[in-house]
Parts: structure tokens; sequence; C-alpha cells
């Protein structure tokens, strides 16, 4: 079969390697759409683990099963992460916490044509696809659930002030799910296309970053690695007030210690998503709740993925970039 092995940013190698095999348990996936997710460019980050066929927010149909949970002909997306459900963080709800979340994946990853769905993966990982739902919109099910995870870790409230700092795809998700949730959106990004998707988004107010100023805020999250970011966030953070990293830099940041002794700042960041954040973003799209068709900009063939990673590196007019093999 068909996968993009990756070596770096602007090296993916479009490789011939052997289709899985299942064992008793599993399910063989033949994928639809692989959406490209931003961790997957950040080159600092991937290339430790290079080389690799990368890709986790897939949705397809199963072409063979040997569970008993599933069949043949089923539309389904497939989580690569899944929590123990047994250890100290499941039991207490901090599920990405989870050293098996963390260890888990498929076979091999999403930009390939198959994928080999692990037993427990098949178990507590795979969620079915109404027949409505198109499979480009259904790769948003995890980037969404990431989001709702991280609201749900600072407490994101009706009527609170959330600052999101970077209007790209994690950015907009992020706007969504604080207007959904009642809260007062205030956007920022260096560039126009991205502010006027974060005002299409729903945000309150938009203000390009060099000038949000000393804009207060109860909530900020951080949806870009800029380190820039990090000191605005700061700034504009009130007293009593949370920081999410949902997105890092790949450098450590300075934290203003005396700053948040005094105010009582909370700097916090969130990983991933669970089971529940998963379902629920899979309800919010599929009663349309939340529409996520906006945000997909482009959708190529698995052939083209090179030209996908530039498009998502260089974070111009783009916003989420669907592979479909």
């Amino acid at each position: 079969m068909l996968a993009a092995k990756y070596y770096s940013n602007t090296d993916i190698r479009l490789e011939d390697i052997p289709k899985p095999k299942i064992m008793d348990g599993e399910i063989l996936v033949k994928v639809a759409a692989s959406g490209i997710c931003g961790t997957d460019v950040m080159e600092w980050y991937r290339i430790k683990k290079a080389p690799r066929v990368l890709g986790h927010e897939i949705a397809g149909t199963i072409v063979e099963s040997r569970s008993k949970k599933y069949t043949a002909g089923e539309r389904v997306f497939v989580s690569h992460h899944v929590a123990c459900n047994t250890c100290k963080y499941c039991l207490a709800g901090d599920h990405t916490a989870c050293e098996t979340l963390h260890a888990g994946n498929y076979d091999p990853g999403g930009y390939s044509e198959f994928i080999r769905v692990p037993e427990i993966n098949v178990d507590r990982g795979v969620y079915l696809l109404p027949e409505h739902l198109s499979f480009a919109e259904a790769t948003m099910i995890e980037p969404l659930a990431c989001a709702l995870r991280g609201q749900r870790v600072i407490g994101v409230k009706k009527g609170a002030i959330v600052m999101v700092l970077g209007c790209g795809v994690s950015g907009l998700l992020n706007i969504l799910v604080a207007r959904l949730k009642g809260a007062k959106v205030i956007a920022t990004d260096i560039d126009a296309y991205r502010l006027g998707k974060a005002k299409d988004c729903g945000a309150d107010e938009v203000l390009r970053a060099e000038k949000a100023g000393d804009v207060k805020a109860d909530k900020i999250i951080v949806c870009t690695a800029a380190l820039p970011a990090i000191d605005q966030a700061f700034r504009s953070v009130g007293r009593k007030g949370t920081i999410l990293l949902f997105a890092i830099p790949d450098k450590n940041i300075e934290i203003p210690t005396l700053e948040m002794w005094r105010n009582e700042i909370t700097l916090t960041s969130s990983y991933g998503a669970a089971g529940n954040d998963l379902a629920e973003a899979l309800e919010l799209i599929s009663s349309g709740r939340l529409d996520m068709k906006p945000l997909i900009t482009h959708r190529l063939p698995l052939l083209k993925i090179q030209e996908g990673f530039r498009l998502v590196s260089e974070a111009k007019e783009s916003l989420k970039v669907i592979l479909e093999p």
C-alpha cells in the first residue's frame, strides 16, 4: 500500500509498504480522509522519531474486522490514543496523563491507505459516523475534542472573558467552543486573513497581536508557538486568571514569578483528548451545533502531502488541510 513517510518537513517520501495484517480483536480501516495537525509540522518535535508515518486525525471505512463490535463497511472515526481507564490518572478523570494513552497508536499512521487498529483502540477508540457526516468533517473530531478538553481544564464558563492568542485551526476551534459556553471572546493574530476567520467564528473582538496592549481577560488560551504570545498572555491575564498553553514554543519560556504570585495567576497546559471529549466533539459536529466545513480550506490527494505540509507550515491563507488517500 502507499504511505507517506516523514523524514523532515521538506522530506516526505511516498513509499510502498506492506498492508497491515490484523489479529483477533482488531480492525483494518481504509483511510478516506486524514487531517494535517499543527503538531505534525513542529519539526523540532517530530524529527526526533523520524522516519515514521504520521497522521492521527483520520476517518474511513472498515474493510476487515476480527472484532465482535464492528463489521466491514461501517464508517468510523478512530482515535489514535486511548487510556487504560484503571490507573490513578484515569480514576481521577485525568485520562490524558495516562501512560497507556501516551504510548499507544494505530499502525502505521493516518498518512497511508490503510491502518491497523489495535484491540485496545477498537475497544474504546472507534466511533461510528452517521451517514450525513462527511469523512472530511469527521477528521475534525480529534482537534475539536482537544479544544473541549483544554477549556474543561481551565473551567471556561458563561460570562468569562476569554482571550485566544493565535487564530489558526486550534485558535478558531477554541473560539467556537468558548462562544458555545457563553464566554466573551477576544482574538488576536498577526494575520488579517485569520483575524477575519476569527470574526466569522464568533469572536466578539479581534485585534492585531501588536495592538492588544493591556486588554485583560479571565482566561488566556495560547494557540500559537510564537514566543511574543507568551509575553502577551502574561500582560493580558487578569487577577486570579488562568493561562492555558494549548500550543507550545520550541524553547523554554520566562515566567514573571512575582506577578504570578501577587495576582495568583495559574499557568497550565492540556494535552490531547480523552474518550468523553471525542464523543462530545462527534455529537457537536454531527448535530450541526458546530460547523466544521468553513475551517476546511484544502483537500489534497496523498500524493500531494508535501504541498499540504507547505501550506500548514507557511500558515497563510489555509486552515485545515486534509489528505484523501
